[in-house]
């Protein structure tokens, strides 16, 4: 008779937006019972996802499922990377960055499903200053509309939007020396990500080209650009154009140095925290396994809000941008447009 595999599920009640009360039932009524001896681990505070995964590849198990968000997954994951537990997930955070990007299902009952079939595949993840991210990293805005993310009230892709038009367009770029294998360049850059995989979640796509199998990260810098070139750069963050705008640079690399001018703020897959002024990223080849769903077809049922907003405001571009020319007031404007699409969806 063949062994059954062992199966932690780590489920984090508060995290996400999603409410895991149904989350039992589903797993007791579609895990195969003849694959799979199961057990689950409620989460009491932070890190204890880290703590219990950690526990879980130390006595062997065949697989850890983060049941969170995206900030739950990357605390399972750590644990388990260059061991032989294979993470799995059952997305139920505001973004999914991962779990997106791996089309793994985002219905919890077909993430079930796919854990059944139980596929397991190795992939790369990344390393910014001795702290592991499995989607991106990074550093300059999209660091510090994750603090005012994490900040924020309510979460969802309706508050990155507020925070994105709200901050935005005020926020100061800074110089960066990035060094890679190549020498070392200046760039006064908006932004620097590091991307493992294609997108931050919500079908925002940093870097529409990454994969997480070749032993490096896309780098992508982003110009500073003015307010009447906002709206074509999100709409390229959503439809998969980032690298064809010219506000946009690009590169790949297995590690890279970063200099700033002081200490600020960085994130690891959405999460931030301040550090010094010198930043180190590397990728960690096929450092860690994890449950992929077979048929890798994403589901596009699944609405786009940010996608459908910046489209129905960008078919509207051109009187905007004359009533910023009229008025003077260009950043004033553009928010208060976007907001009013925005409470309309």
């Amino acid at each position: 008779m063949k062994k059954k595999r062992e199966i932690s599920f780590i489920i984090n009640p508060i995290s996400g937006t999603h409410s895991k009360e149904e989350i039992p039932k589903i797993i007791d009524e579609v895990l195969d019972p003849e694959q799979f001896n199961y057990e689950l681990r409620f989460t009491e505070y932070a890190g204890h996802a880290s703590e219990i995964a950690r526990e879980c590849a130390e006595k062997g198990q065949d697989i850890v499922v983060a049941v969170g968000g995206d900030g739950t997954v990357n605390e399972v994951a750590r644990s388990l990377t260059h061991t032989q537990t294979a993470l799995g997930i059952i997305p139920c955070g505001s973004g999914n960055g991962l779990a997106r990007h791996l089309c793994l299902p985002l219905d919890a009952k077909k993430a079930v499903e796919t854990i059944n079939v139980c596929k397991i595949e190795e992939f790369d993840y990344g390393v910014i200053n001795e702290l592991p991210f499995f989607c991106t990293c990074g550093m300059g805005f999209d660091a510090f509309i994750s603090l005012k993310f994490a900040e924020a009230g309510k979460r969802g892709p309706i508050t990155y939007v507020e925070n994105v038009l709200k901050e935005g367009l005020k926020y100061k770029p800074e110089t960066y020396e990035v060094s890679d294998e190549t020498g070392a360049k200046k760039y006064k850059a908006f932004l620097i990500a590091c991307a493992n995989a294609s997108q931050y979640g919500n079908n925002a796509y940093i870097a529409p080209g990454a994969t997480m199998k070749d032993g490096e990260m896309d780098v992508v810098i982003m110009e500073p650009f003015d307010v009447l070139d906002a709206p074509q750069i999100a709409a390229d963050l959503f439809m998969k154009t980032f690298g064809n705008n010219s506000k946009i640079k690009t590169f790949r690399a297995k590690q890279i140095h970063i200099h700033r001018k002081g200490p600020g703020a960085i994130h690891f897959d959405g999460d931030p925290i301040m550090t010094d002024a010198d930043i180190d990223v590397h990728i960690e080849h096929n450092g860690i396994k994890i449950v992929t769903n077979p048929e890798a077809i994403e589901d596009a049922s699944q609405p786009n809000f940010l996608l459908n907003a910046f489209s129905d405001f960008f078919n509207n571009i051109n009187n905007v941008r004359e009533d910023i020319e009229k008025r003077g007031k260009r950043i004033q404007r553009v928010n208060k447009v976007m907001l009013r699409k925005l409470t309309k969806l």
